[in-house]
């Protein structure tokens, strides 16, 4: 009898042979099937469900190739934060096009069939997918509204609580509100309490405030918490 892991949805990353970084990340179901797996990830990449391969990753180690169509993904050693890695020679056809895009009107090349593009548009993917588009815009929009206004929130000189993935969560004050030269969006810099930062205020020779080596960090205005947040008491000189 197979064993079904008890979580019923994980998120995973997904990376393709066209990209080889991670592209996605998406948050599925373990009672869905490979199959099922592989019309979702034509979405994401652009494949095609019928010609792509997966293989399942724990950082750069393979866990294991996805050959079994009607398997369910609960049955295989899946965890969350894992990977998907699609490999697909039909991937590699998108070079092809933007070659034939330079060699082509672009009112020929829409008439040509078996083409990436044609491919897309008869089943209504990626950006030929109205539906998706549209919630992928007001989905960006939401994100965008929510930073402007947690970004209003971060006055220099506030205390503030700092929360990333994959890091603890620091405390400091926040010393910068702005944009950083060669990046979009606005970034919120801090200078923590502790040594938990990866600079002092400035990135690649600009200078944005100054604070000790590793006590500073740039972050989206999402990741901050603005409020009362005394500095804690990290004097061990009274311990017995």
């Amino acid at each position: 009898m197979i064993s079904i892991n008890s979580s019923d949805f994980i998120k995973i990353n997904v990376t393709n042979s066209k990209t080889d970084h991670v592209a996605y990340e998406i948050k599925i179901a373990k009672s869905i099937t490979v199959g099922e797996l592989k019309q979702k990830l034509q979405i994401i990449t652009g494949g095609s469900a019928g010609t792509m391969k997966v293989a399942l990753y724990k950082g750069d180690e393979l866990v294991t190739s996805l050959t079994d169509d009607t398997m369910m993904l609960g049955a295989l050693p899946i965890e969350s934060n894992m990977r998907f890695h699609v490999v697909d020679d039909f991937l590699y056809d998108v070079q092809d096009e933007q070659v034939q895009k330079f060699e082509l009107p672009e009112e020929q090349y829409d008439q040509k069939e078996n083409t990436v593009r044609s491919f897309l548009k008869k089943n209504r993917m990626g950006k030929y997918n109205e539906e998706e588009q549209k919630r992928e815009e007001a989905k960006r929009l939401e994100k965008e509204a929510l930073e402007k206004q947690k970004a209003e929130l971060c006055t220099v000189g506030s205390r503030c609580q700092v929360t990333v993935k994959g890091c603890p969560t620091r405390r400091g004050t926040i010393m910068y509100n702005g944009s950083l030269e060669g990046k979009t969006g606005i970034f919120i810099g801090v200078k923590y309490d502790e040594p938990l930062g990866k600079n002092d205020g400035s990135i690649q020779g600009k200078r944005y405030f100054s604070c000790p080596p590793n006590y500073g960090g740039f972050v989206a205005p999402l990741a901050v918490e603005v409020g009362d947040f005394p500095e804690e008491d990290f004097n061990l000189d009274d311990e017995i």
